[in-house]
């Protein structure tokens, strides 16, 4: 028998390491500055420059692009690397877990990537750095250099539908992998939280790691609340030890 397929479903607690704020958490983002929240709406986005300009600059304030991957997206680029299939799916638009070495192909990102920005009118796609570029040398609102539409990052604003082609990738990942971590998420954001159900239902072997309590926690073979800097790279070695 082969090893057995490890889906990692990461949500911000698996980045907060590495030196980027969850969004619902005690300190979180939303929590701080509820108004924050509407930078990353699509309608408020799409109708306001204002919202633009401050929605530029957020992300310029953020460094998001300057984060490095921490302990834990090492131990899950590791696993993979030793021989056990893992299937990455995150809600996380911050790209760290390719930085650590995880092939990008087994990488399924819900969100989108903070890594690049897009054309809402010509679907144009380049980086984010060269549009942060912009912005720093006096762009509040960088237009796109195709066909001068409106430019935002490659990520899912609230307003805005999941890819149907990626969610239909992870639906699969839940459904086939033989074990299913859900690590640092709330599990509370659907359609993307309801994976961990659908895992369990498929009769994967379903593992929390998370400092609060979530809704699936009871469906749970284990559940750990230690920090996951620690707790998830352990509990990946135990997993690879036992393949």
């Amino acid at each position: 028998m082969g090893k057995p397929l490890v889906a990692v479903f990461s949500g911000a607690g698996m980045s907060t390491d590495s030196g980027i704020p969850d969004y619902r958490g005690p300190q979180g983002l939303w929590r701080r500055e509820p108004d924050a929240e509407k930078l990353v709406t699509y309608a408020y986005y799409m109708a306001d420059p204002e919202i633009r300009r401050r929605s530029w600059l957020m992300r310029a304030e953020l460094g998001a692009l300057g984060a490095q991957p921490n302990a834990a997206h090492r131990a899950v680029a590791e696993l993979e690397r030793g021989g056990t299939p893992v299937r990455v799916v995150t809600q996380n638009v911050d790209g760290l877990q390719q930085l650590a070495g995880m092939p990008a192909r087994k990488v399924f990102e819900l969100h989108g990537s903070a890594r690049a920005v897009v054309c809402t009118a010509c679907h144009a796609r380049s980086a984010m750095d060269g549009a942060l570029a912009r912005v720093a040398a006096g762009e509040p609102d960088p237009a796109c250099l195709s066909c001068g539409g409106i430019l935002k990052a490659a990520t899912v604003m609230f307003g805005e539908r999941l890819d149907p082609q990626v969610l239909g990738q992870a639906v699969a990942v839940a459904k086939g992998c033989q074990v299913f971590i859900a690590v640092g998420t709330t599990l509370q954001v659907q359609p993307a939280a309801s994976l961990a159900g659908m895992a369990a239902e498929a009769g994967a072997r379903l593992i929390i790691v998370n400092a609060e309590e979530t809704p699936y926690d009871p469906l749970a073979d284990e559940v750990i609340r230690e920090p996951i800097g620690t707790a998830l790279p352990a509990l990946l070695a135990r997993l690879g030890a036992e393949g």
